[in-house]
């Protein structure tokens, strides 16, 4: 998720373009939104170099099983980099084939490939759903390493696709998440264990990010979240706080947070120095972690499957569902029963059951809640209103200076 302001405080360090995302005050000479752009499209650039080549390579060693295998990870992938940039920037730029030479004799042709201009969000969620339908009957049905695109993943992927792309199919939402849920998943018997290494891969997990540590293949970004030696971002907001402990979901609370002594290391006026927070569903914060990051589990999808139901009329439906994830960390049932206190009953779920995991920022925007949630309902350490002056031309980020700067088909994002 985007944090929320670092008045809260949810940030902390002292990286200024991480305060701008925190602040809702972006500009579009932000590194940190030049670097994500680069990231995303670099990444959906190797997808491309995959899926336009796949099909002249010759090698006998590469069997027509593998090679069809190979052709749905990529395409996976690429609907996922997708997914993110229309979530974040809107209309984007679909890049779909590589450029292999540039000479002044193919200037013409290549020109719209390498300087594109965005495309509407509809036509960018359609090649989502493409790529994941070309995925869906190419990649492996499950693997003991949840970082291989698998069915389970694809069907994950729809699911949240036509749950957030307008309008929101429901019918569709439920589909694939009923073809999540008849796969080989199932919930941890305890909440707190999804976030040991001795549990990674686990029956919950249905894509995740698998690290072996080391310098090679280490998890550097778990030493962002917590430590003594600096000041770490991302930290637990009060008002994220104060939600568990209304709740009296001490479970999820103490497998999320982690309250350490940093006396005489830094000071904060929102966190008394020997009570100081830090997000703990990474444990291994080492340099060179092997903690791995699950990007999708079960928990998120059956929780998508409650919002689906609840939308198409069964609230019965989505309650029981609601139970099921309570019940888990020993809560009692919710007491709600209308169809508009049961969105916002799945609205407190989500953020308890899936906090720092990345999705309450996409979750309150796709539900229509961002603008409401943040400016109204998010408190500071004294009980007080944050202050956010949150807008609609800021529930996206705006396009890179930079990118502007050499492709004068982009169009910068209203309100910046």
């Amino acid at each position: 998720m985007v944090t929320p302001n670092r008045m809260t405080p949810t940030l902390n360090g002292d990286n200024p373009d991480n305060f701008q995302i925190d602040e809702f005050k972006l500009v579009a000479t932000n590194r940190n939104v030049s670097r994500d752009w680069a990231y995303l499209y670099s990444t959906i650039g190797k997808c491309n170099t995959v899926l336009n080549n796949l099909d002249a390579v010759t090698d006998p060693a590469l069997t027509s099983t593998r090679k069809e295998e190979i052709r749905g990870e990529a395409a996976f992938i690429r609907s996922y980099m997708y997914f993110q940039l229309v979530q974040l920037w809107g209309d984007v730029p679909l890049q779909l084939q590589e450029v292999k030479t540039i000479s002044a004799e193919v200037l013409d042709e290549i020109y719209p490939i390498i300087f594109p201009a965005r495309s509407p969000q509809a036509e960018v969620y359609a090649q989502i759903i493409a790529d994941l339908e070309t995925a869906l009957t190419r990649v492996r049905v499950t693997a003991p390493d949840k970082g291989y695109a698998t069915v389970g993943a694809v069907n994950a992927m729809l699911a949240k696709v036509y749950a957030t792309q307008e309008p929101h199919d429901w019918n569709k939402v439920l589909e694939y998440c009923n073809a999540v849920i008849a796969g080989p998943y199932s919930l941890m018997p305890t909440y707190d264990a999804l976030w040991s290494n001795a549990n990674e891969n686990s029956a919950e997990s249905i894509y995740e990010i698998n690290y072996s540590g080391g310098a090679a293949d280490g998890n550097w970004g778990t030493n962002i979240f917590r430590g003594l030696d600096w000041k770490k971002f991302n930290l637990p907001s009060n008002d994220l706080v104060a939600a568990f402990d209304e709740e009296g979901d001490m479970i999820r609370k103490n497998a999320s947070i982690i309250f350490l002594d940093v006396t005489g290391k830094w000071s904060d006026e929102h966190w008394p120095q020997t009570n100081y927070p830090f997000i703990n569903k990474w444990r291994n914060f080492n340099e060179g972690s092997d903690q791995n990051y699950i990007f999708i589990r079960l928990a998120d999808i059956l929780l998508l499957k409650a919002e689906a139901l609840n939308e198409t009329g069964d609230q019965a439906g989505a309650i029981e569902i609601v139970n099921q994830i309570r019940n888990r960390v020993n809560l009692a049932p919710t007491t709600v029963t209308s169809q508009a206190d049961v969105r916002l009953a799945i609205e407190k779920e989500r953020r308890l059951e899936l906090a720092f995991e990345g999705h309450r920022w996409y979750n309150l925007k796709r539900t229509g809640r961002a603008i409401e949630v943040m400016n109204n309902e998010t408190i500071d350490h004294t009980g007080n209103l944050v202050g956010y002056q949150l807008t609609p031309e800021r529930l996206y980020w705006p396009i890179p200076q930079a990118e502007l700067d050499k492709n004068s088909k982009l169009v910068q994002n209203d309100g910046y």
